[in-house]
């Protein structure tokens, strides 16, 4: 999905050349918790990173003690028959006799179908890790596309050029919960509990955080997003536990 166009008031001086990655605090959660942390994460970062105004929705977290602010869905009509979009169907920011135009921004449910079948797909992508134990990684890239061109300006090709990522790693811990409504498996349930709790809590301030810090390699054109499963921290992970539980080699001379 594309965001609106959007261009800020201030000027690049330098043009940007390094994508900035922001590596999130790790998650481990129980597999109902999975679903509902990722939206948070994902839609907040979404909504801090919208290039252009959008209208806000909070959400409130049924199994944590959270609210986070996501993009709106709703669809906003123009009285004025003749709507005010700019060549990439994005709107404007222009008025009419003083009165600002309400917009609407029609790509935002894709938004939520990204993200959901983002969480789908890492759901099933996790990796055994231990008894009872999966692990798996999400990265949120934001890409401007470029159009280069080469040989004497006779050959055009486009490109993406990845300004920023966010990675995510997650440990789901599928240990059974008690059950028994005696005080040490109420204990041992809040505790659970608070500690995912509390982790997510953590990644939502690092999130804040980054945003806030210099935004000088955010371009001030249309950009779009992708989200990926990545494995690459898995790979190394196995690697060095097959290297360190390769058995040893037997002497030929013995």
């Amino acid at each position: 999905p594309k965001y609106e166009k959007y261009r800020r008031p201030e000027k690049r001086e330098k043009p940007f050349m390094n994508c900035v990655e922001h590596s999130l605090p790790e998650l481990e959660l129980s597999t109902g918790q999975v679903r509902e942390a990722l939206q948070c994460i994902l839609h907040t970062i979404l909504f801090i990173r919208a290039p252009g105004p959008v209208a806000p929705r909070d959400i409130h977290c049924e199994g944590f003690d959270l609210t986070y602010t996501r993009i709106s869905n709703v669809s906003y009509h123009q009285s004025n028959p003749s709507p005010m979009f700019n060549h990439r169907g994005g709107p404007r920011s222009s008025s009419v006799g003083g009165i600002s135009p309400t917009l609407e921004i029609s790509n935002m449910s894709d938004v939520d179908k990204k993200v959901d079948e983002a969480i789908e797909n890492f759901l099933q992508k996790l990796a055994h890790v231990g008894p009872e134990l999966l692990k798996g990684s999400l990265t949120l890239s934001f890409f401007e596309r470029r159009a280069t061109r080469q040989l004497f300006g006779l050959v055009s090709h486009e490109e993406r050029v990845v300004w920023e990522q966010w990675v995510l790693r997650v440990l789901v811990n599928n240990t059974p919960r008690p059950i028994n409504d005696d005080s040490a498996s109420v204990i041992e349930r809040q505790r659970i509990q608070d500690t995912a709790e509390g982790m997510l809590k953590s990644a939502m301030l690092k999130i804040f955080e980054n945003a806030g810090e210099s935004i000088s390699h955010v371009p001030p054109v249309m950009y779009e997003f992708e989200i990926s499963c990545t494995k690459r921290a898995d790979e190394r992970e196995n690697m060095k536990t097959r290297m360190t539980n390769m058995p040893s080699l037997i002497s030929l001379n013995s």
